[in-house]
């Protein structure tokens, strides 16, 4: 019998990449959006998470055998985070429909799980690197625990699987996306070439120097379907990354070689993408008339904010996947070819020249 997933969030990059893989599995897939967007083989299902009322009527019906719940909400502060986004959790978890089998439910979240919350991002007492699964919450709010004890109380109470998936920073696509480094590299590059700036990198002496990794939209794809379809990995929390592991001063000259750009010496000092792009939105706009680009608004593709918190960070972060591998996850993606395939796929779909 064919399995019916909801993907929750389905426009953004873990949750369109999410939506694709299932479909292609398969799967009758319906992708739950504030404003959902076209995409091959998915049902749309409008609903905003913050309005219970709505979101119940909206899944009435939606008999899914696994949901995926891939999407958030900034706030202006921790507080309201966990208020908004728990909520969030709540509303969605509380609207669906009695299940008629067996049902898992998988949480996105993230290393800030093991960081901190953006107000507290990397300070403090942190655990020792590589992070491991096991190691405990901080001694600090954060709306990540928060989204957790919502589906943790829900399943005591409806009887139904779980897993929680905690990528590193995320390499893939979606327009309008509040967290997207890679676009916003490759937007960051573009600018540099055609005023001839520096390909500076915007980061610390820590991240340019030590070891880090990350994690491909489709790589985390895979590891949410393998959690929903192994036993063993359910009721249980996961690392999940690429698979390798690289310093900045390498990726960065890899970038700039794509672009054709050399890139800029590092000299230790942090330069912001914040303030280095801070008065981009027009020099965009010129260039994405000049080539014909289906976006012109620089602030929908790039989040400069995002890609200056992980790359400023003042240490090293390594994600341990051992959990993953014992079970029998053995996925790689290695993250230079997701970056140079997340360029392609920009350039074909006319986002960058």
């Amino acid at each position: 019998m064919t399995k019916t997933a909801l993907v929750v969030g389905a426009s953004g990059i873990v949750g369109s990449a999410t939506a694709a893989l299932l479909v292609e599995q398969g799967w009758t897939v319906h992708g739950l959006a504030r404003r959902p967007v076209a995409q091959d083989g998915v049902r749309p299902v409008v609903a905003d998470l913050q309005d219970a009322g709505t979101t119940r009527t909206a899944l009435a019906g939606i008999d899914a055998d696994a949901v995926f719940i891939t999407t958030w909400a900034r706030q202006d502060s921790e507080a309201e985070n966990i208020r908004v986004n728990a909520a969030m959790v709540r509303n969605l978890l509380d609207a669906l429909p009695p299940a008629t089998g067996p049902r898992h439910v998988a949480l996105v979240t993230g290393l800030k799980h093991y960081l901190g919350p953006f107000e507290a991002y990397g300070k403090g007492t942190l655990p020792q690197t590589p992070f491991r699964e096991e190691q405990g919450r901080l001694d600090v709010e954060n709306f990540y625990y928060a989204q957790e004890d919502e589906v943790f109380a829900a399943a005591a109470r409806d009887g139904f699987t779980w897993s929680v998936h905690r990528p590193h920073t995320v390499i893939g696509k979606a327009v309008g996306n509040a967290m997207n480094m890679g676009t916003t590299l490759a937007v960051y590059a573009t600018l540099c070439r055609a005023t001839g700036r520096p390909f500076t990198f915007p980061g610390s002496a820590a991240q340019w120097r030590g070891l880090t990794d990350m994690t491909d939209a489709g790589q985390l794809a895979r590891h949410l379907l393998w959690a929903a379809e192994t036993p063993a990995a359910h009721d249980e929390a996961f690392n999940v990354v690429n698979g390798d592991i690289f310093r900045w001063e390498w990726m960065w000259s890899r970038i700039a070689g794509w672009f054709e750009l050399e890139a800029a010496p590092f000299d230790g000092v942090v330069r912001p993408l914040e303030e280095q792009m801070a008065d981009d939105a027009p020099i965009w706009h010129e260039i994405a008339a000049q080539h014909g680009l289906v976006e012109p608004d620089l602030s929908r593709l790039a989040s400069p904010w995002h890609s200056d918190a992980d790359l400023g960070r003042p240490i090293e972060v390594v994600t341990d996947m051992s959990k993953s591998r014992r079970l029998g996850f053995t996925s790689y993606q290695p993250t230079d070819d997701a970056f140079f395939a997340l360029f392609e796929r920009l350039r074909a779909d006319r986002l960058i020249p």
